[in-house]
Parts: structure tokens; C-alpha cells; sequence
């Protein structure tokens, strides 16, 4: 009788990153704390990195980067230049929405040009928000794409260099 030794097989895990100067926006917010109390109104020169987990990378396995880095621009496009505003907040209160907008938040009053602002479904503008609200958006796309070995989906947003927050999927 030979005895056999159990194959050994390698894990190996593979990261595929997206993370171009290309992928920033300039845009204002106040950031909401708990006890009610809020920042300011200030700006960051945000930025976008985002990361795909995979299993493999074999040819058949290619996942194209184009029309993720095509969602990654539109979307930068889209927020670049506005204050951007969280309708989910509990002390974010929109009074009018017409050429101009009204709101309260944290009980002070704010009026501006529409085309300023951009209400976002999240409750607080903050790097932890904002990169799990784009990991989500991007889960989407992914989601479109032919990308099954896809395991996990990770997207950093920075405010500046060295601080951010990173928010990472499992995909399935």
C-alpha cells in the first residue's frame, strides 16, 4: 500500500486597482455628528480609488477597465463643483426644490442656486458615506459586466491626501 500525500494547492488572490490622478472632484459639505452639531460649510479636493478582488486572471477571466473607469469619470464629472447634500440625514430638512433650494440642516437655514447643490440618498456627507455609496454604484456596473469570479470590490474616497475611507464589498 503507497501512501499519498494530499496535493497541496496555492490560494492565490488577486487585486485589480483603479486609482488615477483623473478621478477627483472639487466640492463642499458639512459633515453631521450625532449630537446634531455639524461643520461648517468647507471644501475637499476628493479623490477615487477603487480595487476588485478576484480569483483568478486568466484570459477568459479579463475583466475590462474601460467602463468602469468610464462610471468612475461621470460620476466624478457629475458631483465636481457642487455642495453636496445628504437627504437621508435625520437633521437635513429640504423646505424648496425650484430654481433655488432651501434647506435646514442641524436648524440653520441655507438658500442657493439649484444647479449648486447635489442631493445624495446617504445620511451624512462624509468619507465613510460617500466610499460606501460609490461602492455601491459601482456594484452595480460590476454586476453588469461578465465578472463571476469577481469576489470583492473595495473603493477609497480621500479628502485629502493620507485621510479617507475605504469601504470594501463582498460581491458574492
Amino acid at each position: 500500500m503507497i501512501s499519498r500525500e494530499p496535493e497541496y494547492v496555492r490560494a492565490v488572490k488577486h487585486r485589480i486597482s483603479i486609482a488615477r490622478e483623473q478621478y477627483k472632484f472639487s466640492c463642499a459639505h458639512m459633515t453631521v455628528f450625532a449630537d446634531g452639531t455639524k461643520e461648517r460649510l468647507h471644501g475637499h479636493n476628493y479623490t477615487i480609488a477603487v480595487e476588485i478582488g478576484v480569483d483568478r486572471v486568466d484570459l477568459q477571466a479579463m475583466i475590462p477597465f474601460a467602463p468602469l473607469k468610464k462610471h468612475l469619470a461621470e460620476l466624478c464629472a457629475a458631483w465636481k463643483e457642487h455642495v453636496l447634500l445628504a437627504t437621508k440625514n435625520p437633521f437635513f430638512e429640504l423646505v424648496r426644490d425650484e430654481d433655488e433650494i432651501e434647506f435646514r440642516l442641524c436648524g440653520e437655514r441655507y438658500v442657493m442656486p439649484r444647479q449648486d447643490a447635489l442631493l445624495l440618498p446617504i445620511d451624512n456627507i462624509s468619507v465613510e458615506a460617500l466610499a460606501l455609496h460609490v461602492a455601491e454604484l459601482l456594484e452595480q456596473r460590476i454586476g453588469q459586466l461578465d465578472a463571476a469570479h469577481a469576489e470583492t470590490l473595495a473603493v477609497t474616497v480621500a479628502e485629502s491626501p493620507g485621510q479617507g475611507s475605504t469601504c470594501e464589498l463582498a460581491l458574492r
